[in-house]
């Protein structure tokens, strides 16, 4: 919750002239001042000699009052070392104590003259400041009058002369002036002290504030200083590194060596990255992760750096998706002017062929027209396929029995010999996705295997594994052949629409079975296998992430 504010800083007139902050710091001063004279009085009441410096008319009365003022401080200032006391309890007592004991002082000193009467000046002002004002004009009165008494006690004793009253007057006039001028100066200290306090509040609040927003963008963002340390980041970006929490101050190579290691390439370059984005491979080993660098203040990247990291599997997914649109709008149009005459081409040369006049090279020219006629209207189904977009409709399955029954039908419909397709893995693995979309996706990959495979002179060999990521324990599912592998300058581009390695293939095949994965929270890769062929991986979407949105939507039906 962020700090109450206040609007105004004008202190009442009722109330007292300082805070109570204002009012401890004050009565601490003066008891520490009180405990030094109170020990310096005693010291002079034992420690001198004839001539008697201080008091001389009665020595006796003298060591008693200092006695027990010295004693009244020390307990004052222990009380005042504590929390539970009332700054205005201790202030009436202090004063009380003050006015009794210096008056005894000066009486037992010969009266007015002594100097003794400079601390009562000292006591009364500082007893005003921690006051109300009322109350310090009260308290300045009081002491010129003591002062005044004190004096007529003394001529009727005939130990002054009647002369002595206008300086005994004169300190308590003196009383009455500071006690009035002193009030303005702790008015302005109590309001600056409001405001000072206010400002803090303030403070207080906008950080509260930006660390509220920061924590709470769904962008992650790091600040770190010019040593690399960490000064700031929200829990998208400890989210996105892999970490269960990272401490302010950690160097940011504890968190992520590959973003220190583009930071530092960052400022030795002087903030040229050649027009490339900086990136590096998430914890998750699946998203990559653009980082952008921005300096803060003027150092021009040698100071404090704010990071900001950014999922590339968001940009791409909506690339993907004004690729999808295009399609979109262009499938409608293909399917009436491109399928149609196709179609008609096809039938056309269907009944050529069968002629009994074609010679076998115009029978070689109608197959060249039938596969090619076959090809597009292939290329025309799997852009219809993609412009539909059929929305996934996932649920939990078990990969176990689930693989067993997909490779019985697989090899039944394909007429494979057993063995050539085989699931390496026997353990329970829990997944969630569409049921429809994961058979075609791993059929059209199984498929691609056995084509591939079965160019090649060792013969047919396709595994299925499956298991969890060591890294984020995220389900994945292998499918692995001993063909040719992918050529490695068409690693970057097989997922990209027709594009195809393959004489006769469409180029959609692995398109859309990425497309399917990516729908159902998940994502394909490709990775090339040791000792020759591929292995087409799909990581399954995180088991945290789903059972955490099924709980949160259980929780809102009910």
């Amino acid at each position: 919750m962020l700090a109450t504010t206040t609007q105004s800083f004008r202190i009442p007139a009722d109330q007292p002239a300082g805070n109570a902050d204002i009012n401890r710091r004050i009565l601490s001063l003066v008891a520490a001042f009180r405990l030094l004279a109170g020990a310096a009085l005693v010291l002079v009441a034992t420690l001198q000699s004839d001539p008697l410096l201080l008091g001389g008319r009665y020595p006796t009365l003298f060591l008693g009052a200092a006695s027990v003022y010295l004693v009244a401080a020390v307990a004052i200032a222990l009380v005042l070392r504590g929390d539970r006391w009332n700054t205005q309890t201790v202030a009436w007592f202090q004063l009380l104590l003050d006015i009794g004991c210096i008056t005894l002082l000066v009486h037992a000193s010969g009266g007015i003259g002594s100097g003794l009467e400079a601390l009562l000046i000292v006591f009364v002002v500082a007893s005003g400041m921690t006051l109300p004002s009322q109350w310090s004009y009260f308290v300045a009165a009081l002491a010129s009058l003591t002062v005044l008494a004190e004096q007529g006690v003394s001529y009727y004793q005939g130990a002054s002369n009647a002369t002595d009253f206008i300086p005994a007057g004169l300190i308590g006039a003196i009383m009455l002036v500071t006690a009035l001028a002193v009030q303005p100066l702790v008015r302005r200290v109590s309001e600056t002290e409001a405001l000072a306090r206010q400002r803090g509040i303030d403070l207080r609040n906008l950080a509260e504030l930006n660390d509220y927003i920061i924590q709470n963008l769904r962008e992650p963002i790091l600040v770190v200083d010019e040593r690399q340390n960490i000064r700031l980041v929200n829990q998208a970006a400890i989210d996105q590194l892999g970490l269960e929490r990272i401490k302010p101050g950690e160097h940011l190579s504890n968190a992520s060596a590959n973003i220190s290691d583009l930071l530092t390439d960052w400022r030795l370059n002087r903030l040229d990255t050649g027009g490339e984005t900086p990136s590096f491979l998430a914890a998750d080993h699946t998203t990559l992760v653009n980082a952008h660098f921005a300096p803060l203040g003027n150092h021009d990247g040698d100071g404090p750096v704010l990071i900001f990291l950014e999922d590339a599997s968001l940009l791409a997914e909506k690339v993907q998706q004004s690729k999808l649109a295009a399609l979109g709008r262009l499938s409608a149009s293909i399917a009436h002017e491109i399928r149609n005459p196709i179609g008609a081409l096809s039938h056309a040369a269907q009944l050529l062929r069968e002629s009994p006049e074609l010679d076998p090279e115009d029978k070689r020219f109608t197959d060249i027209i039938l596969t090619n006629s076959k090809r597009v209207s292939d290329i025309v189904d799997n852009i219809l396929q993609l412009s539909r977009k059929e929305a996934a409709k996932p649920r939990t399955m078990h990969l176990k029995p689930w693989t067993e029954d997909f490779v019985r039908e697989f090899v039944s419909t394909l007429e494979l010999f057993e063995g050539q397709l085989s699931v390496t893995t026997d353990e329970e693995v829990d997944i969630r996705m569409d049921p429809g979309h994961l058979h075609q996706v791993i059929w059209n990959l199984c498929e691609n295997a056995v084509k591939y495979a079965s160019e090649t002179a060792g013969g047919i060999a396709v595994e299925i594994n499956y298991g969890r990521l060591p890294n984020n324990g995220r389900p994945f599912l292998e499918i692995q052949d001993h063909g040719p592998g992918i050529p490695a300058n068409l690693e970057e581009s097989i997922f990209e629409p027709f594009a195809t390695g393959r004489v006769g293939g469409t180029g959609l095949g692995l398109y859309i079975c990425r497309e399917l994965c990516e729908r159902n929270g998940g994502t394909l890769r490709y990775l090339s296998r040791a000792g020759g062929g591929s292995v087409f991986q799909i990581v399954f979407a995180d088991p945290k992430r789903w059972e955490q949105k099924v709980t949160q939507v259980d929780s809102l039906a009910e």
